[in-house]
This record gives structure tokens, C-alpha cells and sequence, in this order.
């Protein structure tokens, strides 16, 4: 009987993770079809990842599907500690470490490449009749990733809208369509034993942003990570970031890791502050659930970028003909064509011509009617003085008549 039912206890656990694997051989393909489609993908419009500030994802685990852009150098640094109840034979209860992000674009404004390293001293504890400890220090996490922006939608700028009112403080819905990115990575072999996994393992992921507005963001990844090994996982982390003025920014965070045999979630919250354009601060608390385990995590840390960024530039004179013509330019560039240009010469000039001997006829008989006005007036002036000798010479002879009858 014992034999039987240990048997049947092998055939059922055998059953269930047949079940599991086939579950997760079909999230696989569906995951892969789906990054396929992103990758085909194209932006509908091409906007610049560079930012005049900064822009750190630190404090949060999650990661913003926008660059840092090209040029720049970005280091982003925490310290942090991490505490858990020990309730199995062997726990790593306590951890204390660095992590280090370095982010940078070079090729493209959307692609971004960046490296994750973290060095942490554990707590190593074994509970048999009697209870140990010893500490290790050693490298907990190596990868390298990248990320591409495939679409950023675009937003209405109200703030010019002077006709209505409405317009003007009218949501813009467009806003609730996400930024998408997607990410792939690799997680090296180079860590301590106690971390190590069969070989190098890829990890795969799809990056969201929404803009609500101006100073709230929510952000949603989705990751397939150390795929093809006994510890893959899916995580899903959500990000909600408010910013109050110019200097400060809060967010809360939620993590779920789902392995084939236990889950794991993390609930955090901090803040961070803008020190200058190229230097932020940051600090967050977290409340932990490992399995039946539970625990906090807390973090301080430092962004700073070096920015060597440059805009790029197009030679207008090279690039004009690229341009599609409205039909106003067309019919400009058809009139002011070769053979327009020599026809309309020739008009000109026989215009001119014309215009030229309008003129001349015009001067001409102005000369014809002036002589005979001045004719005119002259035989006038030439008529009264001869009127006036006639008259003269009249009274005379009267006078004399008078004089030679007295």
C-alpha cells in the first residue's frame, strides 16, 4: 500500500508540472509573437529622447520606455538594505550593497543601452538543531540590456488655444495611449555561486508610459526574465510618479515576481528630489512578501548623467527637394520655369515697345496744340492793338473836320 500511493503521489506531481510546463511553453510563444509584432512596429512620429534635465528611473525598480539620448552618459547609483525572517534551513535573511545603472545612447535618439551590476554583503543562515551564520560578499547581479522606443504618441498643446475656452482646459484623451518600447537583455554568469544559474540566461520585456498629465506618469513593464533555466519568472511592475513644482517628485510601486513555485511581491513608496539639471537625489522604503517570508527594503541613492548631448541638424539646401510640394508651389515653380521665363521676356519687351510709342505719339500732339493756342492768343493780342489804332486815327480825323469848320 505505501508503494502504491507513493507512486501515485510521483504520477500526480508528475502530472502537475507537465501541466505547468506546457502553461508556460504557450506563454512563451505568445510572449515571442508579441515582441515580434512590436518589433515590426513603426513611430507614427519621431520626437527626441534628450531631456534639458535630467531623467532617472531610480528610486523605482521600473523601467521608463524613453532614452536618455545620444551623448549621454547616465550613472545611476543605491544603497540599500534588505531584511527578511529566516524560516527555512538556508536563508540569506540580511543584505546590505550597491547598485550601479549606466545608461547611454549612441546611434539612434530611441536606443538605449545600459548595464546593471550590484555587489551586496549577505547574511548566510543555516537553522539545523543549532543556528549559523557567516557573511559573503560577492557580485548578486551582471546584465546587459537595451531598449528601443517603437511609439510615443503625440499631445495637444492647449496652452496656445486663445479662441475657446473649452479648447483650452479640454482633456486631451489622447493622453491615455502609452509610450511603448521593448526590451532585451542578458544576464551573465559572472556572480557569486549562490546566485549563479545553469548558464547565461535572456530576459525580454515590454515598457509602457502614459502621461495623464503634465506631472503624473503611470508606467507598466512586463518581463520575462532568466528564460530556459529552473528559476524563470515573470515580473510586472506598475509605477505611479507625481511631480509637485520643479524640484520634487514622489511615486509608488508595486513588483510581482511569479516563479513556477512561489511569488513574490513588493510594495514600495519614496521620493526625489532635483538638485541641479544633471544631479537628482532619491530615497524609498518598501514592505516585502517572499513566499511565507516577509521583510522590508530601504535605499538612498544618486543620479548623475554626463552630457555631451548635440541636436542634430539638416542642410536645408540638401534637403528642400525632399520636401512634398503644396500646389501653390507648383504652380509658382511652373511660371518661373526656362521657357515661361524667355516667353514672358519677349511680352515684356513687346510691351515696352508699345508702351513707348503711346508715349511719343502722346508728346507729339501735346507739341501740335500748344503752337496753336499761342497762335490763337497772339492773333488776339495782334487784333486788339489794331482796333485801338483804327479807333485812334478816328478821332483824330473827327477833330480835325471840327477844327477846319470853325
Amino acid at each position: 500500500m505505501l508503494l502504491k500511493t507513493a507512486f501515485l503521489n510521483y504520477v500526480c506531481e508528475v502530472s502537475f508540472f507537465r501541466n505547468l510546463v506546457g502553461k508556460f511553453s504557450c506563454m512563451k510563444k505568445q510572449l515571442v509573437q508579441l515582441f515580434l509584432v512590436l518589433l515590426c512596429l513603426k513611430s507614427t512620429l519621431s520626437f527626441g529622447q534628450y531631456t534639458e534635465v535630467i531623467n532617472s528611473n531610480r528610486p523605482g525598480f521600473s523601467e521608463s520606455p524613453y532614452s536618455v539620448g545620444t551623448g549621454v552618459y547616465q550613472l545611476e547609483t543605491s544603497l540599500f538594505y534588505r531584511n527578511t525572517e529566516i524560516n527555512s534551513l538556508f536563508t540569506r535573511p540580511e543584505a546590505i550593497g550597491l547598485d550601479f545603472l549606466l545608461r547611454s545612447s549612441f546611434f539612434k535618439e530611441q536606443l538605449e543601452i545600459n548595464s546593471n551590476i550590484r555587489i551586496q554583503q549577505d547574511k548566510v543562515t543555516f537553522t539545523n538543531i543549532f543556528q549559523s551564520s557567516f557573511n559573503q560578499t560577492a557580485i548578486s547581479q551582471f546584465s546587459f540590456a537595451a531598449k528601443y522606443l517603437v511609439y510615443q504618441p503625440s499631445y495637444k498643446d492647449s496652452s496656445k488655444e486663445v479662441r475657446s475656452w473649452k479648447r483650452k482646459f479640454n482633456y486631451d484623451y489622447s493622453r491615455l495611449i502609452p509610450s511603448v518600447a521593448i526590451y532585451a537583455g542578458v544576464n551573465t554568469n559572472e556572480v557569486s555561486e549562490y546566485y549563479k544559474l545553469e548558464s547565461i540566461t535572456p530576459k525580454i520585456g515590454i515598457l509602457l508610459q502614459q502621461n495623464f498629465t503634465p506631472d503624473f506618469n503611470l508606467i507598466n513593464n512586463f518581463f520575462y526574465d532568466n528564460i530556459g533555466s529552473q528559476f524563470n519568472k515573470y515580473t510586472y511592475i506598475l509605477t505611479g510618479t507625481q511631480n509637485f513644482g520643479n524640484r520634487i517628485s514622489s511615486f509608488f510601486e508595486y513588483k510581482g515576481d511569479f516563479y513556477s513555485f512561489r511569488y513574490d511581491h513588493n510594495i514600495g513608496a519614496g521620493l526625489a528630489y532635483l538638485f541641479s539639471k544633471d544631479l537628482q537625489f532619491n530615497a524609498s522604503g518598501r514592505f516585502l512578501v517572499e513566499g511565507k517570508t516577509t521583510g522590508f527594503f530601504t535605499s538612498i541613492g544618486a543620479s548623475y548623467r554626463i552630457d555631451k548631448h548635440k541636436d542634430s541638424f539638416k542642410d536645408l539646401d540638401r534637403v528642400d527637394y525632399l520636401k512634398e510640394e503644396t500646389p501653390i508651389e507648383k504652380y509658382n515653380r511652373k511660371q518661373n520655369s526656362f521657357f515661361k521665363r524667355i516667353l514672358g521676356s519677349k511680352k515684356e519687351k513687346k510691351r515696352k515697345k508699345v508702351d513707348r510709342k503711346r508715349v511719343k505719339t502722346k508728346k507729339r500732339k501735346a507739341k501740335k496744340r500748344k503752337p496753336e493756342k499761342e497762335k490763337k492768343k497772339k492773333k488776339k493780342k495782334e487784333e486788339t492793338e489794331i482796333e485801338k489804332l483804327e479807333r485812334e486815327i478816328k478821332e483824330l480825323e473827327k477833330e480835325m473836320k471840327k477844327g477846319g469848320n470853325n
